[in-house]
């Protein structure tokens, strides 16, 4: 897990779709990753990590479903309206997009997301990470028209897209 996560925050477009640094995740004892990683893939703390799995047992990809409660509220500080999946942390191997992976892993989310009960998923994405929302789009997602300001980056927002079920 962690070699998959610091892999990611070094992509060229790292700054536009995590909100941790290179430098916090790399400072991290291996007894987080071991923690999170076990968590996640029991489903504990209200999310689920998918992720697929290559030859020798390398991670190629991966993204977690976090359960976002209705009347509770989100990351950002807005009230949730639904029962509802948030896709966050998603990464494929440079090497590997294009390949079906990501559908795939975006797949296997959903289909977490319907069989727990969860009435629609959304994710938040940067306006200029137009490699991301074009993919969210393929895989069914459509924009809400609601942004989601960016903290300690005045001016700056998110798009949230959405997938009903």
């Amino acid at each position: 897990m962690k070699e998959l996560r610091l892999r990611a925050l070094r992509d060229p477009v790292a700054h536009l779709a995590y909100l941790e640094t290179y430098d916090d995740a790399a400072a991290r004892p291996d007894s987080y990753w071991q923690k999170r990683a076990a968590d996640a893939a029991e489903g504990a703390s209200g999310a689920r990590q998918i992720v697929a799995v290559g030859p020798g047992g390398r991670w190629l990809g991966t993204l977690t479903v976090l359960v976002e409660e209705a009347g509770a509220p989100d990351w950002a500080g807005f009230p949730v309206e639904r029962r509802q999946g948030h896709v966050v942390g998603v990464f494929v191997r440079p090497e590997w997009r294009g390949s079906g992976l990501t559908g795939a892993l975006f797949d296997a989310g959903v289909e977490w997301a319907w069989g727990s009960g969860l009435e629609a998923v959304r994710l938040i994405v940067h306006p200029d990470n137009g490699r991301a929302q074009g993919f969210y789009r393929k895989a069914g997602f459509a924009p809400s028209g609601r942004t989601v300001p960016l903290a300690g980056v005045p001016g700056d927002h998110e798009l949230e897209y959405v997938l009903e079920r």
